[in-house]
């Protein structure tokens, strides 16, 4: 899996930080999330999911 996030879109609210924190974090000057890794192990796909799901600005997209 690969994923995408688009910082533009991002309305920094944290929610990714909280699903996958070993996938996304936040830029402190202004919160926007930040993107760790683009290729997921298997073993973190289950919250970068989620962290997708629940994005409020549908900033992250998922790529096979």
């Amino acid at each position: 899996m690969k994923v995408i996030l688009d910082q533009d879109k991002c309305v920094s609210g944290g929610q990714c930080v909280f699903a996958a924190p070993e996938v996304f974090d936040q830029r402190d000057e202004d919160g926007v999330a930040v993107l760790l890794m683009e290729n997921i192990p298997a073993e973190l796909q289950d919250g970068v999911r989620e962290a997708a799901d629940i994005c409020p600005a549908l900033a992250i997209t998922l790529t096979a």
